[in-house]
């Protein structure tokens, strides 16, 4: 299933509010490990193809084009995690995420909302190539840009983000600022000060989705800042999730929010696998860049290329060989 195709507004204050989205689809996904680590472990799915030798052209000592030989790592999985904003305007918030089994990692790598795209779209941001063309446009979109084939996606909306964090009992979460920021329009109030506190799931939502004060004043490095917010949050929830036992019915209650490619099967043996890796082998990412850019008109977050090939190689790469720059699709004004 795809999400639902919405209006992209740049100048909307709703990219607020959608920032939050990839925690609870994070979340979800941690969920799901938790509720089915009770189930019949079974045999590995066909998440993606098998392993077979890829082709890839590379330049040689010489400058003569040669054709090497990789191949896929066998049971080494890559999954575009993406939230919908209820309120309009698509998936604004994304994570890349690669299962790593043999290799006993997890690794998350958030993909800022404004990273310039090398195309010829209306906006170059990496937030609207969603709005122009749904799930499959955002997958091929960063497929080419990171030069990584992307097995899977899920996305989820924002409706049960506070169910279920309060289904999980609240979060103990280190709130990072003192937050004072209302917008009557949206009913939305924040207030809290520094330091750490028991969240419920209104609370939670109110903290993931801040980044302002009334009177100025946020995170220094904007999207960034918050992003560190999302991967905080997202492993304090863990860690509340892994003190659960037999959950099935936040199962139930995720099916209602998430949608996949995955199958039953897929997300059964991905649960059991995950579990087995724990939080210990967790590790988020963000894509380095400049996030002072500016391309055609708009304020853009450009991509450092070498340092992206690094963190490409090192959390996402599912080949037996690392991957090229030349494979990287990174424009830079």
């Amino acid at each position: 299933m795809n999400c639902v195709q919405r209006s992209y507004n740049k100048n909307s204050d709703s990219a607020a509010q959608r920032l939050h989205a990839v925690l609870l689809a994070a979340l979800a996904i941690s969920l799901v490990v938790l509720a089915t680590q009770t189930l019949h472990r079974r045999a590995a799915p066909q998440i993606a193809a098998a392993p077979v030798a890829v082709p890839v052209e590379l330049a040689a000592a010489d400058d003569a084009q040669v054709v090497a030989v990789r191949t896929r790592r066998p049971y080494c999985y890559t999954i575009l995690v993406s939230g919908i904003d209820d309120a309009g305007g698509g998936c604004d918030t994304n994570l890349l995420v690669r299962l790593d089994v043999p290799g006993g990692r997890i690794d998350a790598v958030s993909l800022p909302r404004d990273t310039l795209l090398h195309t010829e779209r209306h906006s170059n941001k990496l937030n609207f190539a969603y709005a122009s063309g749904g799930t499959e446009r955002l997958r091929a979109d960063v497929e080419r840009l990171l030069g990584v084939p992307v097995d899977s996606s899920v996305t989820v909306d924002l409706k049960g983000f506070v169910t279920l964090i309060d289904r999980i009992g609240g979060v103990d979460f280190d709130v990072p600022a003192d937050m004072d920021y209302d917008d009557p329009a949206q009913n939305l109030h924040i207030h809290y000060e520094q330091g750490p506190r028991h969240l419920n799931g209104q609370q939670a939502m109110e903290v993931v989705r801040w980044r302002k004060n009334n009177a100025g004043g946020g995170y220094a490095d904007a999207d960034l800042g918050r992003i560190a917010t999302q991967q905080a949050f997202i492993e304090a929830a863990a860690r509340q999730a892994l003190r659960l036992r037999n959950v099935p019915a936040l199962a139930q209650l995720l099916s209602s929010c998430v949608r996949t490619d995955l199958t039953a099967a897929n997300l059964a043996w991905l649960a059991g696998e995950a579990a087995k890796i724990g939080t210990e082998g967790l590790h988020f990412h963000t894509l380095p860049g400049d996030g002072a850019g500016w391309y055609r008109g708009e304020s853009v977050f450009v991509l450092d290329p070498d340092a992206t090939l690094a963190l490409v190689n090192e959390a996402l790469n599912p080949y037996d060989r690392p991957i090229a720059a030349e494979e990287l699709d990174i424009l830079v004004p």
